[in-house]
């Protein structure tokens, strides 16, 4: 992958006989044990490595759970309850699915902060990037038909209304909507097609998420103060400096994720879904998920707005766009400089980003009513003109503090502060 002089030397016979068929010690041994990274990582650097194992997780955990579940509407209910009260286990696997979705999402949004504030997306770095988003976009299509086979009353009002603003689409709209979900309403093929893939979609994740990894070992780290590698002294072997880093990183990550499955199991999922889905009764507010909250919220800025301007078709155009524009964010920002860490501007807007995300989240809890509409509105303008207006701009007008020479220098001159 990186393209250096492989060090691995085979010390058995047949280490040597397999090494020279199938190498796979030697590609573990370049890329993960001896594989030179930036010796001022910090914390932040290791969700890539929590999102990796979360991803193991939930497929482990997906696949058993999938042997005992029944696709279809008349049983699928009842068959979660079958897993939590008869099958051995079953109330830890699902809990440590369901929950373990919502830790996913943690560790994601981290994880694309961090690369936002270091500058992670820039040039050699594109690339990288774009994948990235790829496996966010995965994650929410895996996350929002899992979410429907419970076959609570949340799932199936959620799955109605998320179908049905596929129909805003222009001329093909309908026929989308019907082809996801087997029908003209949300039935038996419905759950059948979303069972099926929220089955193949982490399988194609996992590939997707092995480009990723892929790239990165070709272009290399990044590092919070967003310097290139200058000498040796700048780097250290991935093993054991940054694996223990990371290993620490992901016990205190999973303290908190076993706190949530084995003492507030429930806490993250709506109490409508312990309801049995029924067609005839609408729930009092349809949401989703929280980690979908702040693109519901963008989405119904625009599509629940009291006044002349009501667009259904705007609001789709809105939620997709939010996650759409992270796609482009390597060109839309134009500074030389690529750690916030140097950029004292952007680094204020960046903040006010993330308050404004959390803020949009809270908002998609809320009906779309009263005050909470325009909030909404503010909210989302501030959304894109972070990517659209800030970005573009700081990089002309933003005068940076002065860069180090080397990693090195960073590290002593943080050293001295």
């Amino acid at each position: 992958m990186s393209g250096g002089h492989s060090t691995y030397v085979p010390k058995t016979r047949i280490g040597r006989w397999f090494d020279a068929r199938l190498p796979v010690p030697r590609l573990v041994h370049d890329q993960f044990i001896v594989y030179p990274v930036p010796r001022n990582l910090n914390y932040a650097y290791s969700f890539g490595g929590i999102l990796s194992m979360m991803l193991a997780a939930q497929i482990v955990t997906g696949v058993v759970l999938a042997m005992h579940y029944a696709a279809d509407t008349t049983l699928a209910f009842n068959s979660i309850d079958k897993i939590m009260r008869d099958v051995n286990s079953g109330w830890l696997l699902r809990y440590l699915h369901s929950n373990g979705a919502s830790f996913f999402f943690i560790a994601v949004y981290v994880h694309v902060s961090r690369g936002l504030y270091y500058g992670s997306y820039k040039a050699p770095r594109e690339l990288l990037w774009v994948l990235g988003c790829t496996n966010l976009l995965l994650m929410m299509a895996t996350a929002f038909m899992g979410y429907v086979l419970p076959w609570g009353q949340m799932s199936f009002w959620g799955a109605t209304v998320i179908t049905g603003f596929f129909s805003a689409i222009p001329l093909v709209g309908d026929w989308v909507q019907q082809l996801l979900l087997g029908g003209f309403a949300v039935d038996n093929p419905t759950l059948n097609r979303f069972f099926a893939l929220h089955y193949l979609l982490p399988f194609m994740l996992t590939g997707v998420v092995i480009l990723h990894i892929w790239a990165l070992h070709v272009a290399g780290q990044t590092n919070p103060a967003g310097i290139d590698v200058k000498s040796e002294t700048d780097v250290v072997d991935f093993t054991p400096h940054a694996t223990m880093k990371d290993v620490l990183g992901a016990v205190v990550f999973l303290l908190a994720f076993a706190y949530f499955v084995f003492y507030v199991p429930n806490y993250l999922g709506h109490p409508d879904n312990y309801t049995a889905a029924d067609p005839l009764k609408t729930p009092a507010h349809i949401v989703p998920e929280w980690y979908f909250l702040p693109f519901y919220a963008i989405l119904r800025a625009v599509t629940f707005n009291i006044g002349p301007i009501d667009s259904k078709l705007g609001g789709v155009l809105a939620m997709f766009g939010a996650i759409a524009v992270l796609l482009f964010v390597p060109w839309l920002d134009t500074s030389k400089v690529r750690s916030a860490v140097y950029r004292p501007w952007y680094r204020r807007f960046f903040w006010l980003f993330v308050a404004n995300a959390l803020f949009l989240g809270w908002l998609g809890s809320k009906p779309a009513e009263g005050w909470y509409i325009p909030a909404m509105q503010v909210s989302t303008i501030y959304y894109f003109a972070f990517f659209l207006v800030v970005m573009p701009l700081l990089g002309v007008i933003e005068t940076p503090r002065r860069l180090p020479n080397s990693i090195t220098e960073a590290i002593l001159e943080k050293g001295k502060d």
